[in-house]
This record gives structure tokens, sequence and C-alpha cells, in this order.
């Protein structure tokens, strides 16, 4: 008999009266027993000495090594960020931060920014993970999400197998249960193997009775430590220098902050080299240095501060760093030489300030625009790595939707401050600051059928361009290597890689890997409108329509900067080369690609001699930069044998069905056969599309039989999806291995062989020795890696 829909709406609600009931009888039973559960009751404890040095001796380690690689930042499994001690206070939230469906903007909940203290976080609807009721030692076990989370793990650790049943899910957009200590009951009925770490081995026993004695005793956490004496002092000269009250460094200091808004500055004159330094927020606060800071909590960084005078100041980090956030900003007496140069003792006039109306704030070359354009340019050069990183490591790049706008591995160069600062361009940008508006002047909840306004300017933009680099470059004028950046001499910013992992990204100094399929050409006015695109206009708490419009302009952004590398090729093939990289393309962008990109018809001033002017282009890029490419990932770094480095190398040629078999990126540790340390590698899938400009099924324009890899030394990127451990003395047999892989079985198998999955009893031992080495060879740019990624194979 079928089952009505009548019938079925009964037993829904029955089963939501039920579970509703459950919680409410374990909420009373816990009332009954300890007492009301209220914020206040932790406001007594507090770490004594003795308790902070064990808490940071201690506690802190196992909190890092085994949860805050998987709880930080906004994708943390129910906002629970527990990188710092604020975030494990202030708990954990039903609701998710990505959201691409949601149809009005979300109130942003930003650790150390919307709201401060425990109080203020539960009235936003975050649920304490500590107990809350009565102190006592049964209460702070029996009361906390924590303690029951990890006592469940023991209870049921992960099933037999190296591979976990389906029944786990690992996917980023995976229903999350967030239960609160009342629904913890069911919870643990309805998922017994969802304890923590999820999908990954338990605590060691002596892990875990640190911990649990830990929360027994109150889980009582430190104060954030005082700043060291020289700290302060350098911050001081820096709050003064970014705060002096004439106009032209008011402009000049809200142009910085809204730049560097998601760095990690430090002053490494304070430092040796291997130690990692103390970093700092840059934030707008109502007070001025001297004063305690007063953040001013907006959405975006040009947001209307709300106040008549705005503070730029130093907030320390207090948190434990993560790799996929970390941006670190080396604030140094060069670099401050320079700013004052550029900002200050330029030539140029403040007669008035901007003011904070969307309209002006979300586009630069309005707001900004009585700073000149070179000094505007050389601060995003400067530091071009970090520039591109904020898009990178910003709250932008979580999710494929968001990043299948980039290809899976190309360079960028970028045009001279000479050429891109010149009086003819400041005077076209001016012209042009309308057709260059941006989609954050919509605000959070935006519509997503404004995108047709947007894209009628950047075609007028485009079409406008064209006809003035057509004017420019004629009579014998003709665009060389002369144009493109060479880091004056000594800048290893000059050059850059971007490499997407699907959901993810990473970029580094340099041109690593084998000649990509595309290069982006980045100008003044492209660079500036990426930053102010993906990073200071982008609200990851924004509405359905905001997200989309963000992702469908940065197409234009990205055609734009091809079209700047295809204007050095040969005039005929500029159109060949462009389509090639278009095929199959969606009708989102059809019209504009064939009306208004590559229309700039002056022949280039370089010389081809042979059938692959792309490449020619390549070599001809790579002398220029010659003696500006970074080694620190290239494989001659590594202490293995010639023949060990050799066979590494060959993964570099993998192409097609094995290369379309591993994963995005895998982080390989080889152990040298004399004993000595290990040495770490990442070997990159560069996955291939027929055309990225296609908003959804991106499955269907892949290419699979264009994949190829790449190898580097040392780590590259945050989110590992597969961990190898293999001996130096085998390096022969599992690289023939890798090369045969024909099928997932084959794939398998090499796990069986090298694989560090998932479910291995040593994960942890590996995982430890493995960010230990990362963050002992670069204490300043390292940071904890991230497990949402890891793959089940």
């Amino acid at each position: 008999m079928p089952f009505s829909i009548h019938k079925w709406k009964k037993y829904l609600l029955f089963f939501i009266v039920v579970c509703v009931g459950c919680a409410t009888l374990s909420r009373l039973d816990l009332d009954q027993q300890y007492g009301h559960a209220t914020a206040s009751n932790r406001s007594g404890i507090s770490a004594e000495y003795q308790q902070a040095e064990r808490y940071q001796q201690h506690i802190k380690p196992i909190i890092d090594r085994r949860c805050v690689v998987c709880h930080a930042c906004y994708d943390s499994p129910c906002q629970l960020n527990m990188t710092s001690t604020a975030g494990i206070e202030r708990g954990a939230h039903k609701e998710k931060v990505y959201d691409g469906a949601r149809l009005l903007a979300a109130t942003p909940n930003r650790l150390f920014t919307d709201a401060l203290g425990t109080k203020a976080w539960r009235e936003r609807g975050f649920f304490p993970v500590l107990n809350e009721r009565q102190q006592s030692k049964q209460a702070n076990t029996q009361g906390a999400v924590l303690a029951q989370l990890l006592k469940l793990k023991q209870q049921h650790p992960l099933p037999m197998g190296d591979i976990l049943p389906k029944s786990f899910d690992f996917g980023l957009d995976r229903e999350q249960s967030c239960p609160t200590i009342e629904e913890f009951d069911n919870y643990a009925k309805s998922q017994p193997y969802a304890g923590m770490p999820y999908g990954l081995p338990g605590l060691s026993t002596a892990e875990h009775d640190l911990l649990v004695d830990w929360l027994k005793q109150g889980a009582a956490m430190p104060d954030a430590p005082a700043l060291a004496d020289n700290e302060l002092e350098e911050v001081a000269k820096l709050e003064q220098w970014l705060n002096a009250d004439n106009l032209k460094m008011q402009l000049s200091a809200r142009y910085i902050y809204e730049h560097l808004f998601t760095s990690h500055l430090y002053f490494s004159v304070l430092h040796a080299k291997d130690q990692t330094p103390q970093f700092y927020n840059l934030v707008r606060s109502t007070t001025p240095p001297g004063k305690p800071l007063a953040l001013i909590a907006s959405r975006r960084p040009f947001d209307d501060p709300g106040v008549s005078r705005v503070y730029y100041r130093l907030q320390p980090v207090h948190a434990s760093i993560v790799n996929k956030t970390h941006q670190p900003y080396d604030i140094n007496a060069d670099l401050l030489a320079k700013w004052q140069q550029w900002f200050v003792d330029a030539d140029y006039q403040v007669q008035t300030l901007p003011g904070y109306e969307p309209e002006v704030a979300a586009n630069p070359l309005t707001a900004f625009v009585q700073l000149p354009v070179n000094a505007r340019y050389r601060f995003m050069l400067e530091r071009a790595e970090n520039t591109i990183m904020g898009y990178i490591k910003g709250p932008v790049c979580r999710g494929q939707v968001a990043l299948n706008v980039i290809n899976d591995h190309f360079w960028v160069y970028f045009v001279t401050p000479e050429l891109a600062s010149s009086a003819d361009i400041e005077a076209f940008y001016l012209s042009q600051r309308d057709n260059l508006r941006l989609p954050a002047e919509k605000e959070s909840t935006a519509l997503a059928l404004s995108w047709a306004a947007f894209a009628k300017r950047q075609g007028s933009y485009v079409r406008a361009r064209s006809a003035f680099l057509n004017r420019a470059f004629k009579d014998g004028r003709h665009l060389t290597l002369d144009g493109i950046w060479d880091g004056d001499g000594n800048n290893d910013n000059a050059s850059l890689t971007v490499f997407r992992h699907f959901d993810n990204a990473t970029v580094v100094k340099g041109l690593q890997g084998q000649n990509p399929k595309t290069a982006w050409v980045i100008d003044y006015a492209l660079l500036e409108r990426i930053h102010y695109l993906l990073v200071a206009g982008f609200d990851v708490y924004g509405n359905y329509g905001h997200q989309l419009m963000t992702r469908l302009y940065m197409d234009f952004l990205r055609m734009e900067g091809e079209s700047n590398f295809l204007a050095f090729l040969p005039a005929d093939v500029r159109r060949q080369e462009f389509n090639s990289w278009y095929q199959k393309a969606g009708v989102e962008l059809t019209a504009f690609i064939r009306d208004d990109i590559n229309s700039f018809a002056q022949p280039s001033g370089l010389s081809f001699s042979s059938d692959n002017p792309k490449a020619e282009l390549y070599q001809l890029l790579q002398q220029h930069l010659a003696k500006l490419q970074p080694q620190r990932y290239q494989l001659d770094n590594s202490s293995l044998g010639s023949n060990s480095q050799a066979l590494l190398a060959q993964l570099n040629n993998l192409t097609g069905k094995a290369a379309s078999i591993l994963p995005e990126m895998t982080m390989i540790m080889v152990e040298p056969a004399d004993g000595k340390q290990a040495e770490l590698f990442s070997l990159l899938r560069n996955s291939a599309h027929y055309n990225v400009n296609s908003l959804f099924a991106e499955d269907d324009n892949r290419n699979p039989a264009q994949d190829n890899m790449t190898l580097v030394y040392g780590l590259l990127g945050s989110y590992p999806n597969a961990f190898w451990r293999v001996k130096e003395a085998d390096l022969a047999k599992w690289v023939a291995q890798v090369q045969q892989l024909q099928t997932e079985q084959d794939y398998r198998t090499l796990l069986d062989n090298i694989g560090v999955r998932r479910t291995a009893p040593d994960f942890w031992a590996f995982s430890d020795k493995l960010n230990q080495q990362f963050m002992r060879q670069h204490p300043v740019d390292s940071g904890w890696l991230d497990y949402n990624r890891l793959e089940n194979r």
C-alpha cells in the first residue's frame, strides 16, 4: 500500500516532537543535577601561573595537533574554531558560514571582531562546548560537549579496514549535526562513530587522559600574554606613522589598511630567522595609539566606520597559525622607507578625504584618485605574492564554485610601474572610473540581475582600453619585454605561479612547473580590481546574488589578464590561441568573448621563429626574469642522491590517465637510506579544462587527457588530499608504479604500499613529524595544515 503524504507528515511530526522532547528532558535532567547553564558560571575560572604553564606546555599542543587541523577559520565544522582560547570559549553554532544559496546576507560572526566575551556569543546563537553549569569534576565532563565527543571516540574507534564506510561523509557541503550537550545522547546513538577527531584515529591514551583531566579541572585557559617591550616599541612607531593628522597620510593609511587587513604583519628585526615572530592584524579603531583598542567591526574594510576619525592600529594575533589563512608580511626599515617615498614625500596634494558611500568606497579608482597611481601600484607590486595571496587565502577561496573561474596552473607577470603609471595611462584610468565600478557597491544582499550592468561597463572599458593601446602602440612603437616588470633587478615578486586544487588554491613566487596553458599579464587597474573584487569587497556572509556576481565578474578580470599576455604574441595567432583556451564555452560569456576581447591589433615587438610562439614567449620571459627566480621549491635543494632526484623528477612527466587518477595535492615524505632527516615533497595535479568560464557542471568541461603534474621540493599548499611515505631505496619501484596507474584499483594498491591513509594506526605520528618539520624549516610562513580534504580511498 502506498505510503501517503499525510501519513509521512504525521510520522515526521512525531519524530520531531520526540527529538525535541528528548533534548528537553536531557536539559531538565542536567539542570536538576548541575544547575542551569549560564556563561557566568565560567567567569570565575582563571588560569593561575601553574595552570597556565600546564595549558601552554601540555594542553595547547594537543589541541593544535589534533583539533586545529580541522577546526580553524570560517570552514570549521559547526563554526567551532579551536585556534585560540577565545574560540574554544565561544563554542559552536548550527549555521554554516559558507552557504551559496542564502537569499539574504547573514550576520557576521568573526572571532575577535563581531563580539567580545562569552555572553555576547551566546546571544548570537553560539552554544558551549565546555561545561557552563555547576563547576565540579563530574559536571565538567558530563556537561561538556567536548568531553563527550572525546569519550564517544574512545567508545567507538574507527571501524576496521583501510577505507572507511560511505556513512562517513567528508564532503565540504555535508550536513552538520552540531549537537548541544542537551542533544548529545541522541547524537551519540544515531552517529556512534562521530566522536572526535572525526574520521581520523583517536587520541592516544596519554593525550586523552590529559585533555579529560584538564576538562575535569574546569578547562582553565590563560589570558593572552603581554607583549614584550621591544614589540610595543615597534608597534608604537608604526601606529604613529600611520596615524599622522595630515590629509595625505590619512588617505594613504586608509589605502594601506584596505590592502593589508587580511595579512599577518610582523617585525623581522625583532626575531632570528629560525624563530616564529609575533604577528599582528591591521585594524580600524575609534581610539588613537596609546589608548585601548576599540575595534570597528564592519563587514568590509571600506564600509562607513561611523566615526569622524579612524585610527589604524595593530591587534596582536593570539591564535595558532594555520597555513590556509596565513599571509605573513614583514614590516622592516627598507619597506617603511619606500612607503615614505611613495605616499608621503611624493609631490601631490589631498584636498579632501573620500567618503564611504558604496559607489565611492567600493571602487578604488574613485576613492583613491588623489593618490598617485605610481604609489598605489608600487605598493601592491612590492609584495605581489601577498597581494594575490589575499584572493587565495582570504574567505573567497573556499569552494569549487568560487575557484572554477581560474585554470589549475598559470603564471603571472606584471606591467612595469613606469608604463602602468604614466601620465597618459593615469588620465585614461580617470576617464574610466564609471566603467570600472565593482559589484561590491551593491553590498551583501545583491541581485544577480545586476551583473548585466557590470558586464556592459566592462565591455565598454575593454573597448576603450583597446582603442587607447592601439593609439599608443603605432608608428614603430611596439610592446616588448621592456614593458614587463623585472622586479627592479632584485624583487622576486616579479613573477608568480598560481595552482588551483579544485576547491582551494596556492600562489608562490617564481615560475613553477612546466609551461602552463595560459598566463596573465597584470597592470595596475587589473591588480587593483582583483583585490577589491575578491578580498576587500567580498563578504563571506553575503547572499547568493553577491557571491554569484563576484564569481561572474572574475571571468572578465581573468580574460583581461590573459589578453594582456596574448598581446605579446604575433597578431595572427592571438585569436587562435584564445579560442583554444575557451573550447565549448558557455553561453554566459559567448558574446563577450566574441566581441570585446583581443581587439588589440598592433603587432608585437618580439620576433618569433618557430611554429610555437607561446613556448618561445615563455622562454623569453624566463630569460627576462632569470635572476629573480626563487629556489625554494627546486628539486635540487634536496639532499637525496642525484639518482633519487632524477627518479622523483620523472613525476613531472606524468600526463593523461595516470595524472587524472592522482589526487589534487599529495604530500610525500622520503626517508633517506642513510637515516638522515626525511625529505618532504609536494605532488600537484593540474586538471585540464576545455574552458573555465562555465559556472556549473565542471565535469563537463574537464579534459583529463591533458592533465599533468608538478612536483616541488617542500610542502606547497594547505589542504593535503593524500600522504605518501617511501624509503629512498624503494623510489624506483614506486615511481614506476605511479607511472603505470590506469585504474582506481591501481591507485589503491599504490596506497597499500606507500600511503598513510586517514585510517592508518600511525597517522598522527606521521602528521606530527610532517607538521613539525614544515614549521621548523619555515617558521615565518608555515602553519598548521588543514585535514578537511583528506581523501578516503
